[in-house]
């Protein structure tokens, strides 16, 4: 079966593949130029949640992207975009991997995505993203970045 994206799905694809290059050649200001001035971002590292400011941040997104050594990879995988109107979403699967400063080795975690998303002057521009790792509960609540889909 094959299926025909709209053009705003395509669009918005457009935004995971700019992120995705964004990371591999580390420029923050590719992924930054992607939100909305009042994006909120929950990413893994704390805190909680990103305020605007902090999630169009460049010069941090710069100092977090310094703690690797060689190419830092961001892929997206199983995503669902759904469009209405002005505004979409979209959820499936990341993987990354980097190798961080210091460190012998690198890894490779798997984590969940949704964003949200809104068409402003004609660009699809991201209004809150938010990635998450499960948790195992059994009581030593340790990160599951062991997962795979």
């Amino acid at each position: 079966m094959t299926s025909t994206l709209t053009v705003d799905e395509a669009a918005i694809r457009e935004t995971f593949a700019e992120h995705e290059e964004g990371m591999r050649l580390r420029d923050p200001a590719r992924i930054v130029a992607r939100y909305a001035p009042d994006v909120v971002t929950a990413t893994l590292a704390p805190p909680l949640r990103n305020s605007p400011a902090d999630a169009r941040d460049v010069e941090s997104l710069a100092g977090w992207m310094a703690g690797f050594e060689g190419p830092i990879t961001l892929e997206y995988r199983d995503l669902a975009v759904v469009v209405s109107g002005e505004v979409a979403f979209a959820h499936g699967l990341a993987r990354l991997a980097a190798v961080p400063v210091g460190y012998p080795e690198g890894f490779s975690m798997w984590m969940r995505t949704t964003v949200g998303l809104e068409k402003r002057d004609g660009r699809w521009l991201v209004t809150h993203a938010h990635d998450s790792v499960p948790f195992h509960m059994d009581g030593s609540f340790l990160a599951a970045t062991d997962l795979e889909p």
